[in-house]
């Protein structure tokens, strides 16, 4: 997934040198003097952010003020274009801070975002509602056609005006007012969902000491259960984590039902518990907050806001495609309940189908129908191997290379970064990659930039790839499940977003696009990990150096289909689950465990399937920037099946041309012109839903 991390992101993020007077001994308030000009990380302590914070605040303030107080006419340049080079300073503070907060924090910087967050939300308020500086914006946005624009310049305008609009400036006084402390106190209640989150996860501890409870696991599952162990002062024992590289394999593999079942419900109870962590209060107070705040900009319920800004445009848009899909793809997922319960009797088991039991038998399921073994995959996906898979097809799509660099400063130890270049050479940005999970760090993938592109601002794209894959264990490396794999290229899409966008202003470069338009260089990507002729590139046994056989691409490619009701089922019901909450007209605070109850029945949820993220852990939507907006990697899947079949339409999938149409349409334009405009310049036509209902075998 890509994690969407909001505090305040105004304007665009160069490296605006302070005098050394004013810097002090503060990095953030100096000149980068590092490679690049990336963030000096070693140099950077957790007392630097707030005076850099708050020293951002105060030089934004002074840039707006210049602006409104400016005796010219409006015009683009002097109020849009001086807007876009406002805030510089705070946007890099904001940059850093927001990558490390999520990605290895701690209490200190915990108390950071609580005491900064309600004065960077007020500073923003500050901003879209001055009556002053919207009558520019509004000024310009309606004398647009006597200027000379281009299409970037117009989207830029069109962002501002509606971001205006949509931050409350034409509200009345008490309005603005009240819009003001809604967002503070949203805010505020987000990082505290993802604070109880981060604590409930790192909690739980499945401490095994018989070996006969490991029966059933592979041996690098074991070597990594006893590595964390000993990392937690158990040396000669196993445990498990509630982190996805330790809890899924053993949901999968574990022979003991018994701890199959406490860890899962361990897994599903977070934020659920009766502790200090426990979230349905902070997600019915959310709910009500969002449905207010809708309803004093306008519209009726927080989903149609959230929306009305994506290429779907309407609630009912995203119901007519989520319903289609799931109405297909449930009646798949009770058939192959029925499979996996006629599986446990036919062993002997005298139990019925749980949640805990399902990626067990399925796997077993998968052995026997296709002579798959996940074990047997995951030799061949050795992490550095599926990096170099991922790095293959860039260069391959785009001409574009990546090299190491080990003189960059690096935002935790284990991460690497890398330059990369264009086919001339010539420098086109930094790639940091940080992979494995950390106390300190959040759960899932995500990419972000610690600097965005931008010709205004003359700044080259530094971002980032975090994901939670396996560490090596004592001579072993990491390996990947196929899944994993396919989430590293997912994410690398995303870094190829940032990296090779090529836009002018900042508020609209690199992934600033439609949330639903976001998902489709990431989800594209996927298409290449899973490609036969990229497998045998990248798919390498970690000891032989041998490439994966035929036979076992071709099990790979004959089990496409297999377990597709879970998947689509266990993911499309937090898709509805999340435009059910958003849905909600009444700003009246709802008993969110019984409403999330009661959508669930109304769906038709299988008591096999639990939704893929019950509400007190759904980050994605209560700390993550997908509010109403879970929905749109189904969208993305549409746009990314039908795109990746135009490669395949040419007998080629490294097609140049329409390599080139990618490149030039979707990743370097960001945001400049309308999404679906841009992918029908890709693809010559609009996009057709056939080719995702064909991959997830749901055309009849």
């Amino acid at each position: 997934m890509k994690k969407i991390i909001y505090l305040i992101c105004f304007a665009g993020i160069a490296m605006q040198a302070c005098n050394e007077k004013t810097a002090g001994d503060n990095p953030l308030l100096a000149k980068f003097d590092t490679p690049f000009q990336v963030p000096p990380f070693e140099k950077i302590h957790n007392a630097h952010y707030l005076p850099a914070f708050r020293e951002g605040i105060k030089q934004q303030q002074k840039e707006i003020e210049a602006i409104v107080t400016n005796s010219e006419a409006p015009t683009f340049a002097n109020t849009i274009e001086a807007l876009e080079k406002s805030g510089q300073l705070l946007d890099r503070v904001n940059y850093i801070f927001i990558n490390l907060q999520e990605a290895n924090t701690n209490d200190s910087l915990k108390a950071i975002a609580e005491e900064i967050m309600p004065e960077l939300t007020a500073h923003n308020d500050g901003i879209y509602l001055n009556e002053q500086l919207f009558e520019r914006v509004k000024k310009v946005y309606e004398a647009q056609d006597k200027e000379n624009l281009t299409t970037e310049q117009k989207m830029v305008l069109k962002h501002y005006y509606d971001s205006f609009v949509r931050g409350g400036a034409n509200l009345a006084p008490a309005d603005k007012e009240r819009l003001t402390q809604i967002n503070s106190r949203l805010a505020l209640l987000s990082l505290q969902f993802g604070s109880n989150l981060l604590k409930e996860t790192n909690a739980y501890r499945l401490v095994i000491d018989n070996e006969k409870d490991l029966s059933g696991l592979p041996e690098g599952v074991i070597s990594a259960a006893a590595e964390t162990a000993k990392d937690n002062g158990m040396e000669g024992k196993w445990v498990f984590t509630l982190h996805n590289p330790s809890i899924m394999p053993f949901l999968q593999y574990a022979d003991n039902r018994d701890l199959r079942e406490q860890i899962y419900k361990a897994y599903i109870n977070r934020g659920s518990n009766p502790n200090g962590n426990n979230n349905w209060d902070i997600i019915s107070e959310m709910v009500s907050l969002r449905a207010e705040k809708a309803k004093l900009l306008g519209y009726p319920d927080y989903a149609s806001y959230v929306i009305a800004n994506n290429m779907a445009k309407t609630p009912e848009a995203v119901y007519d495609l989520c319903n289609q899909i799931w109405e297909a793809a449930l009646p798949n997922a009770k058939r192959e309940a029925a499979e996996l319960q006629k599986l446990i009797d036919r062993e002997g088991g005298n139990f019925k189908l749980a949640p805990w039991d399902w990626r067990y038998y399925s796997e077993k399921l998968k052995k026997e129908k296709y002579g798959l073994d996940e074990t047997e995959i995951s030799q061949y996906f050795p992490l550095e191997k599926v990096r170099e898979g991922a790095f293959y097809v860039a260069n391959k799509l785009y001409g574009i290379t990546f090299e190491q660099r080990n003189d960059l400063p690096l935002p935790h130890p284990d991460a690497l970064a890398f330059e990369v270049k264009d086919a001339d050479g010539s420098h086109i940005g930094i790639l940091y990659a940080d992979y494995f999970p950390r106390p300190s760090k959040g759960g899932g993938a995500w990419m972000e930039a610690f600097r965005p592109q931008s010709a205004l601002l003359n700044s080259t794209p530094v971002v980032v790839n975090v994901c939670n894959f396996t560490k090596p264990t004592g001579g072993t490396p990491s390996l990947l499940t196929f899944d994993e794999a396919c989430t590293l290229f997912h994410e690398f899409g995303h870094a190829l977003h940032g990296l090779l966008s090529k836009c002018t202003y900042p508020s609209v470069s690199g992934t600033s696009v439609a949330n639903d338009f976001v998902e489709l260089p990431s989800q594209i990507m996927e298409n290449w990990a899973a490609d036969p002729e990229v497998l045998k590139v990248y798919a390498r046994h970690w000891k032989t150096g041998e490439p994966m056989p035929q036979a076992l691409i071709d099990k790979i490619q004959a089990s496409r289909l297999f377990n597709q009701g879970f998947t689509v089922v266990e993911f499309m019901s937090a898709a509805l689950l999340d435009m059910a909450y958003h849905s909600i007209q009444d700003t009246a605070r709802i008993d969110a465990q019984a409403f999330e109850k009661e959508t669930l029945d109304r769906i038709g949820l299988i008591p096999e399937i639990t939704v893929r993220y019950r509400s007190p852990y759904f980050s994605h939507i209560f700390d993550g920037g997908y509010a109403a907006g879970y929905y749109v990697y189904t969208w993305a899947e549409v746009l990314d099946a039908d795109a990746f079949a135009a490669f395949k339409e040419t007998g080629d999938i490294f097609n140049p041309e329409k390599a080139h149409a990618f490149r030039d349409y979707i990743l370097s334009r960001g945001g400049t012109d309308d999404p679906m405009k841009l992918y029908q310049e890709f693809r010559g036509k609009e996009p057709s839903i056939a080719p995702l209902l064909k991959r997830k075998g749901l055309l009849k």
